[in-house]
């Protein structure tokens, strides 16, 4: 085919085949990073992205083989809006989580080239690498404990970093005096610049073959397509309005639990994402720089897999995006004000999912998994190499939870919705490149959520360091006291865990704490959550739990307690087991969140929170989260509104210069 008439250019067969080109286009810039790059956590974990743009900005190609899956509906427009006077042959660049809102925390670095046909701008070729380092506070730029945006390295605002295909060598100076490993900085972003100029020749062989007129309006309903393709989806759910919440296990050093909450609202073929009454913009660093985009793609990764998961046909663009709205007040954890720290966000963007993965579960119960493991923690470390004297910064292993039991299979082992793009480094490399050892690295047994279909295994994970002071960062660590939870009977998932020097007298639990220093000998132990399981797991076939306990998967103790199911020798007890399942009571709740999250709740129930947020609503944003710690303080014995409301006085109390002024009306409760 080539040059056809601008008017017959995209009939549906047509559309498929600008669609494959592409997909194929972005694949092949995919590979052209992935092959050049030079850290470990770009060339083996692979968390990067690449993609094509619209002549506007907006995100029209994914790879669906190689990198992240958050980004198929990012839009650069804003970004793109703050350089001017692009040339043939430039590229920008930005890792500002305030600047622009392409970049979400400072060791993602995104670059954007424009492409030029016959003097206009008829395309973009886009992508990120998440830099080892990039300065700051920490070895790898990112730990909770961060307070404000400056701890976490050094930023650049959208500016050119090549101009007319020449570097512009002091900006890369200046990284380089800032950053820890800068080699491998500037080799990834080189390597990311050579899969800018890939997507560039593949979409000028894509303008050649089907015309410039064309293969802009091809390129505008590849997205109208994909938009189309969202509103049927929605268009088959119910009307209604959903509520759910969920919690990341703590915000600050007080160790408060930061929720999340949604009020998902469906009208035909649009929905509305609510999220007032998620807590205010947090003192660490979890906090999401949506910068008030209705349609952020942080805020919408969650629903990308719902729609994914009901439609695997999908083409993945920006075009998904235009029927969701959604609503993050400004001063929230899912909206901050500059200067909040963000390094941490994709630990929230792990919990937005689950939350959002919540509510539409009440939607199409019948379509949906349980919660996956809501945790994908990546394990930095720098040590000092005893055969070379060096420094040693690299990326040892993500540990990634169990995916959720799914309507008709049991979750993913070790490797669930949240991160299941992140690929193990195979222990043979990560030893030769780093200074460690390990000493184990399997699944977690009885860690999935009990249910007809089971929830995946938690993975865990265990090294050995050998020079003094051998810092480790372990982000995203979570779900180490609110577990992934299980649906339509099915039981909530076993917890994560991080431990020094396991099984010794000399053992330290770190619950969430993400950073640790290890001397010569120490053994660091991680282990990630579980995913939740679906369905009463009485009604799991007893020669599956069988199978379960013999793979080591499910503890013959689980399997009589959990599943109902006697064994003797390995072999199901028929008559025993009849007998124990006849005394079974069938759940009927939707959600199964397990104790942690019951006792909490009895505490803080929706009543409390309620009055909290129209109490913390009504006063300036730097004083919201510092009232809410205060609160937390002081509700010990105390619960629901009142509680909060007598803490509130107290607070006031001591607190003088707590501005006081008229409240706003009380939230429904």
């Amino acid at each position: 085919m080539s040059s056809p008439s601008h008017a017959a250019a995209f009939d549906r067969t047509n559309l498929q085949v600008l669609a494959n080109h592409a997909r194929a286009a972005a694949e092949n810039m995919a590979h052209t990073l992935h092959r050049t790059a030079h850290s470990a956590f770009v060339k083996e974990t692979q968390d990067f992205t690449v993609m094509l743009m619209d002549r506007h900005g907006f995100t029209f190609a994914v790879p669906m083989e190689l990198g992240a899956t958050w980004y198929p509906g990012l839009s650069w427009t804003r970004a793109i809006r703050l350089v001017e006077d692009y040339r043939p042959g430039d590229i920008a660049f930005t890792n500002d989580p305030y600047s622009g809102h392409v970049a979400t925390h400072a060791p993602d670095t995104h670059l954007w080239k424009p492409i030029f046909v016959e003097g206009e701008i008829v395309a973009w070729a886009g992508g990120h690498i998440h830099n080892t380092d990039m300065g700051g506070a920490v070895p790898a730029s990112l730990s909770r404990a961060l307070t404000e945006i400056h701890q976490e390295g050094i930023r650049f605002p959208p500016m050119k970093l090549v101009r007319e295909g020449v570097f512009d060598e002091q900006i890369l100076r200046i990284m380089g005096l800032n950053v820890r490993k800068p080699d491998l900085n500037i080799g990834d972003i080189k390597a990311l610049v050579g899969a800018l100029a890939t997507g560039e020749r593949k979409v000028l062989a894509m303008v050649k073959k089907f015309g410039k007129a064309a293969f802009l309006e091809g390129v505008d309903a590849l997205l109208d397509q994909a938009e189309a393709q969202a509103r049927d989806i929605l268009r088959a759910m119910p009307d209604g309005t959903w509520d759910f919440a969920d919690y990341a296990d703590e915000d600050s050093v007080e160790a408060n639990p930061c929720r999340l909450k949604l009020k998902l609202t469906i009208r035909g073929d649009e929905a509305l994402l609510d999220f007032t009454g998620s807590d205010p913009q947090l003192g660490s660093s979890l906090n999401v720089p949506s910068g008030g985009d209705p349609r952020h793609t942080m805020l919408l990764v969650g629903v990308y897999y719902v729609l994914y998961t009901l439609n695997p046909k999908l083409l993945l663009n920006t075009g998904l995006t235009r029927p969701f709205t959604c609503i993050t007040p400004e001063g929230s954890v899912l909206n901050p004000v500059h200067p909040a720290a963000v390094g941490m966000r994709s630990l929230t963007c792990a919990r937005l999912r689950s939350v959002i993965f919540g509510a539409f579960s009440q939607a199409v119960p019948d379509r949906l998994p349980a919660a996956p493991a809501g945790n994908n923690c990546i394990v930095n470390v720098m040590t000092t190499d005893e055969r070379t004297h060096r420094t040693v910064i690299a990326a040892v292993n993500p540990v990634v939870g169990g995916g959720g039991g799914m309507p008709h299979r049991d979750g993913t082992n070790g490797s669930g919705a949240d991160a299941a793009y992140l690929k193990n480094t195979p222990i043979e490399i990560t030893e030769t490149e780093t200074p460690v050892e390990f000493v184990k690295y399997g699944l977690a047994r009885d860690s999935g959520g009990p249910g007809r279909w089971r929830g995946g295994l938690a993975t865990e994970l265990a090294f050995r360091v050998f020079a003094p002071d051998s810092r480790v960062t372990a982000r995203n660590r979570d779900r180490s006291f609110f577990r992934p939870w299980g649906v339509l009977g099915g039981k909530a998932a076993g917890l994560s865990d991080m431990v020094v020097n396991p099984g010794t007298p000399a053992a330290k639990r770190l619950g969430n704490i993400d950073t640790v220093v290890l001397q010569p000998g120490d053994v660091l132990e991680i282990r990630s959550a579980g995913g939740g399981g679906r369905g009463d797991p009485f009604t799991r076939e007893p020669w599956r739990v069988a199978a379960d306990v013999l793979q080591g998967y499910v503890s013959p103790e689980s399997a009589e307690r959990d599943y109902g199911v006697i064994l003797r020798d390995g072999e199901v007890d028929e008559a025993a087991t009849t007998r124990l399942r006849a005394q079974h009571v069938a759940p009927t709740a939707h959600f199964h969140f397990g104790p942690e999250r019951e006792g909490y709740e009895a505490q803080w129930n929706a009543a409390a929170y309620a009055r909290l947020h129209t109490l913390l609503d009504a006063l300036p944003i730097h004083w919201r989260f510092f009232t809410k710690t205060e609160i937390f303080r002081r509700m010990k014995g105390r619960a629901g509104k009142a509680g909060v409301e007598a803490a509130f006085e107290e607070v006031c109390a001591r607190f003088p210069e707590l501005p006081r002024p008229a409240p706003l009306p009380e939230a429904a409760e």
